[in-house]
């Protein structure tokens, strides 16, 4: 009955104690501009050759936004081979692993933190046997006087009564700290998509250069074999032949340039999924960006708050700091807290249960703070500082997220523009190698035109390439920028 007693005076004081010194919460407001900035419009006239530069809303670059969990990462990389490979480096990238493990820390410290709202009531037996000597025992033989003694009991060991808050804002902070924590491990994951993409359109796109310096190459021997033997016919000049011989001495070096970048960005494909790359992989999409990568929706700047997990942890954080004010606020008040115990107790082990046995002990303690040297302040000036460093932070993860997807809308927005005038470019810069060379076999020229032509139709191609890259590689980081695409779908 005792027992019963204590239990219902603990949860009655527990729920007695409504007051909180913590800060009412106010989200600050976002140090961005409510609308994205004008996006620049080039457009290219493939008939007229030239460009056209005009302004245009965001809205016009991107779709309506959908909420960030409708957007999930299979919807975004339709190239099979790009799944295959995410879905191995979500289950083997270690930088989640540690994130995960992180949550599950967080977790855990949370319910340590909870468990003390809580009374901490325990059950046991002890027994003690002593002897006190003659001389200091007032009744009893000159041999000293033994005694035993034997209890059980339930026991309250250590309950505060929460008055100010103090335990229950310790225990929002611990919440908070979970939350931004799972937060955390989302944006790692988010991370760890977007870096294997990536590396794998950088692959890909080495894979792309490779083969054109090969062609280039084969292109450049069957040119140098047509000049020298031009020149033991007596035809072309020894400086023809140099110059063919540098042509292809620059493709070789290209070949081994090339075959480095290929070469290294398979190393680091092979890091970020944790093993190297399986042979029974899907067969992979045309490497065009439309059929590799789905078109993005971009909304509206207050959608980043909810869709980025950057910016809901830092929110988190926020939070937790704001809560942390009211735990240090609490310190500077009265604490008050509960012990005591319930059972039987005897002298013997056979009488510890019969009538008249009952023991309880019941300890309430009062502790008010007069002087600790000014620690309980710097506390609170602790406490205080770090909440506006948490502001501080949130309002950076919004204007860093604000600006990742300005850059991205403006690569959304001319990036088009620029492969269809670098493909014109490569178009123009083979007709005239091929007149070049027309010209060349025909005694008009000399093979210093044909050299030009070559390297200039080369260099088109390599930016061709390049602008396919940076394209994938902006919508990558278009993604990433949105937040959205963290959920598999």
């Amino acid at each position: 009955m005792m027992t019963m007693r204590l239990a219902l005076l603990a949860f009655a004081a527990a729920v007695l104690a409504g007051c909180n010194l913590a800060p009412d919460y106010q989200r600050p407001e976002a140090p961005v501009s409510a609308q994205w900035p004008t996006m620049p419009r080039v457009t290219y006239d493939q008939q007229a050759n030239i460009s056209t530069l005009a302004q245009q809303p965001a809205s016009a670059v991107a779709s309506e936004a959908r909420s960030g969990a409708e957007i999930g990462w299979r919807d975004v990389f339709m190239d099979p081979r790009l799944q295959a490979l995410i879905q191995i480096g979500l289950d083997n990238n270690r930088d989640l692993r540690i994130a995960v493990a992180r949550v599950d820390q967080a977790r855990a410290q949370y319910g340590v933190q909870r468990g003390a709202l809580f009374p901490q009531i325990g059950a046991g037996i002890q027994g003690t046997r002593q002897r006190t000597p003659s001389d200091l025992a007032m009744f009893g033989p000159d041999g000293g006087v033994l005694s035993s003694q034997t209890q059980a009991s339930i026991a309250l060991t250590s309950f505060e009564i929460d008055l100010f808050g103090r335990l229950r804002n310790l225990n929002e902070a611990a919440w908070q700290n979970y939350l931004a924590s799972e937060e955390n491990a989302r944006t790692v994951q988010l991370s760890v998509v977007s870096e294997i993409a990536n590396a794998y359109f950088r692959l890909r796109s080495a894979d792309h250069l490779l083969e054109l310096v090969e062609q280039t190459l084969q292109s450049r021997k069957d040119s140098l074999d047509l000049v020298t033997r031009r020149f033991d016919a007596g035809v072309a000049s020894q400086l023809d032949v140099n110059q063919a011989k540098t042509l292809l001495d620059s493709a070789s070096a290209d070949l081994a340039s090339f075959s480095r970048q290929r070469t290294q960005a398979l190393n680091l494909l092979v890091l970020l999924i944790g093993q190297p790359l399986p042979d029974n992989l899907p067969q992979p999409a045309p490497f065009v960006r439309d059929q590799v990568l789905t078109t993005i929706p971009v909304g509206l700047p207050s959608d980043l708050l909810t869709r980025r997990p950057d910016i809901r942890g830092a929110e988190n954080n926020l939070l937790a700091a704001n809560a942390n004010i009211g735990a240090a606020r609490a310190a500077f008040f009265p604490t008050i807290s509960l012990t005591g115990a319930f059972g039987t107790a005897s002298q013997s082990l056979g009488g510890l249960f019969k009538a008249g046995s009952t023991a309880w002990t019941f300890t309430p303690a009062l502790s008010v703070p007069i002087f600790s040297g000014g620690s309980l302040q710097s506390q609170l000036d602790f406490a205080n500082a770090a909440n506006q460093a948490a502001v501080a932070q949130y309002e950076r993860t919004i204007q860093r997220a604000f600006r990742e997807v300005a850059d991205a809308l403006a690569g959304e927005a001319t990036y088009t523009s620029q492969i269809d005038a670098a493909r014109a470019q490569q178009v123009a810069a083979g007709k005239t190698l091929e007149l070049s060379n027309l010209r060349y076999a025909a005694g008009i020229d000399n093979f210093l035109q044909v050299q030009t032509a070559q390297v200039e139709y080369f260099t088109a191609q390599k930016l061709l390439v390049q602008a396919r890259y940076n394209a994938l590689a902006n919508r990558v980081e278009f993604y990433k920028a949105l937040g959205g695409g963290w959920m598999e779908k």
